[in-house]
């Protein structure tokens, strides 16, 4: 049997072939499955990392939308994007403080008619003369309905003063005279009149008033004092509306 003649590249093939041990290509092929097994993996991961941020980027967009919808503010940016115009600071104006209001309720029996207590008590700028803490009253000429009130008085320790403006509202004739302050120290009040018989009748005075700052640290006792003043003047206004009664003509 003749032999095969062969070339000496195609020897050279085959003794290249003959010396790779079939180990080495199993190796190499166990190699190239591991790699793209681990390319296919981090390609995964690669995938889930890309739709996980597109998850919480909408999120983030979705609260953002919320927020601006709910707290909306004016901030205008020029179209050449270089200028942005913000909103003027917002400032708040401080809060006056809540003050207390108190009402001082007093009464007493006059030996007058309650025409002559109406009269009397009616004189606003005799008011002074039997009102303790009252200094003054000035009613305006140009608006008889308004009168200007001064208070002097040294109670808990120091000198107070204050004064107002009040208009005496509309009268109800030997029934009720009842005013209120338009400026300065705030208050209101009222007189009322109850016929007790034919030559005398019963007063009750409200006051109604804001505590002076000054005060607020003695506002508890500042109502019963006030009290005490009330009726004192009320006691010197019976002895003032006799001596009235007798110098008013008939």
């Amino acid at each position: 049997m003749a032999m095969p003649i062969f070339s000496s590249s195609t020897l050279r093939q085959m003794s290249a072939t003959a010396a790779v041990p079939a180990s080495s290509t199993t190796m190499s092929m166990s190699a190239a499955t591991t790699s793209a097994s681990a390319a296919h993996k981090l390609n995964l991961n690669h995938n889930q990392l890309i739709v996980s941020l597109n998850v919480k980027r909408k999120s983030i967009s979705a609260s953002s939308s919320s927020f601006i919808s709910r707290y909306p503010f004016n901030c205008n940016i020029s179209r050449s994007f270089r200028k942005i115009s913000y909103p003027s600071p917002i400032r708040f104006k401080p809060l006056s403080p809540v003050m207390e209001w108190q009402d001082c309720t007093v009464k007493m029996e006059v030996d007058v008619p309650i025409s002559v207590a109406y009269k009397c008590y009616s004189d606003r700028e005799a008011i002074p003369q039997w009102m303790p803490f009252i200094s003054s009253v000035k009613i305006l000429e140009d608006k008889p309905d308004l009168s200007r009130w001064s208070l002097k008085y040294k109670a808990f320790g120091q000198d107070i003063e204050y004064s107002w403006l009040a208009r005496n509202m509309q009268p109800t004739p030997n029934q009720k005279i009842h005013w209120r302050s338009l400026e300065g120290l705030p208050n209101r009040g009222a007189v009322r009149f109850f016929p007790k018989g034919p030559s005398s009748c019963i007063i009750e005075l409200t006051v109604s008033y804001e505590v002076p700052q000054l005060l607020v640290p003695v506002a508890s006792a500042l109502q019963p004092f006030l009290e005490n003043l009330l009726g004192r003047g009320l006691e010197r206004f019976a002895t003032f509306a006799k001596s009235y009664s007798a110098d008013t003509p008939k």
